[in-house]
């Protein structure tokens, strides 16, 4: 492609990875949730909910990256954080079973009584977990389980919330050159947004590949602007570790899109888990991915993209969270 860079393509294709995510997953055209809407620009989904292993999702192509690096540093614990319906502690669990190795889950929130959803599965993988009263005492809470393994002899490895640092994001910057292989570039890719990775991810590859796309973030949670803020730290650390310079110029982060707060449905994606069930056949969560599909359907309505455009929706899984 021209304009691309191809000496920074090259090194993050040496970056190494567990394989985790298997084959390219699917692009989907959305025929008929773009009738559903009345037309507009041509839709279409990037189904990283439909990734094999551990019921798949977006930290999946991060931990890929996570997990080489903690095997490379002689680890036999993974430490992370995450609420008690974590995603991302999901997926770090089913990465640690996978590798043989002991996980840790610092989870702020009560148990459920019974474990359902994403706490069930983290317990049918064997982690440990560690309840905390709320996300203020994730930090302390981690520093302390990682001093106790060390204490008992283990050699733990810690797993930042999301798994969202510059080199677990290089796992979203691969992921534009797999998006490439299947379809022409799209104008703009929605998803949801909450601790920075993905989208990080997602622009700078759309850089390296000197693409025009334009990457939304939907926020789950926190504002627009400590999001936007996170991101461009990521991809600054993306750039260093591979030797170049990445702009940021098409980030974009919509907060308008939260509701009444993090987990808690809203009018609007209610409505988008709705119509992607009736039409595609989709199943979105309330927490992250029915917010966002709810903010492309309304830029849709709102005439916010033109006719002639390609957007595409990039599905991050969490349809675990239905059966919370």
């Amino acid at each position: 492609r021209s304009g691309a860079d191809h000496a920074a393509l090259a090194r993050l294709a040496t970056v190494a990875r567990v394989p985790l995510v298997g084959a390219p997953t699917p692009v989907e055209e959305m025929t008929r949730l773009r009738a559903a809407i009345k037309s507009g620009p041509r839709l279409l989904v990037k189904r990283d909910d439909a990734i094999p292993f551990g019921f798949g999702g977006n930290k999946t192509r991060k931990l890929e990256m996570v997990a080489a690096a903690a095997l490379a540093a002689g680890a036999d614990t993974l430490v992370t954080v995450g609420g008690v319906q974590s995603n991302h502690a999901r997926a770090t669990a089913a990465t640690a079973a996978k590798l043989g190795l002991h996980c840790v889950l610092i989870a702020n929130g009560s148990p459920p009584e019974p474990p359902r959803a994403n706490a069930l599965l983290d317990a049918l993988l064997g982690a440990t977990i560690e309840y905390i009263p709320s996300r203020n005492e994730r930090a302390a809470a981690l520093q302390s389980a990682l001093d106790r393994l060390r204490a008992a002899g283990r050699t733990p490895y810690a797993v930042p919330l999301g798994a969202s640092t510059p080199l677990g994001a290089l796992g979203f910057a691969r992921a534009v050159g797999e998006l490439l292989e299947q379809t022409d570039a799209p104008d703009v890719i929605v998803h949801a947004s909450s601790s920075a990775g993905t989208q990080a991810g997602l622009v700078a590859g759309c850089a390296l590949h000197a693409l025009a796309t334009r990457v939304v973030g939907v926020s789950a949670d926190d504002p627009a602007s400590d999001i936007a803020g996170n991101a461009r730290a990521i991809i600054a650390g993306i750039a260093d570790m591979l030797g170049t310079s990445i702009a940021a110029p098409l980030l974009t982060v919509d907060d308008g899109f939260v509701g009444e707060g993090y987990g808690v449905p809203s009018a609007a994606s209610r409505e988008a888990q709705s119509l992607a069930a009736r039409t595609e056949a989709l199943f979105v969560d309330n927490t992250y991915t029915a917010k966002a599909l709810a903010a492309l359907i309304a830029y849709v309505r709102e005439g916010r993209f033109g006719a002639h455009e390609t957007v595409l929706f990039w599905h991050t899984g969490g349809q675990v969270g239905l059966f919370a």
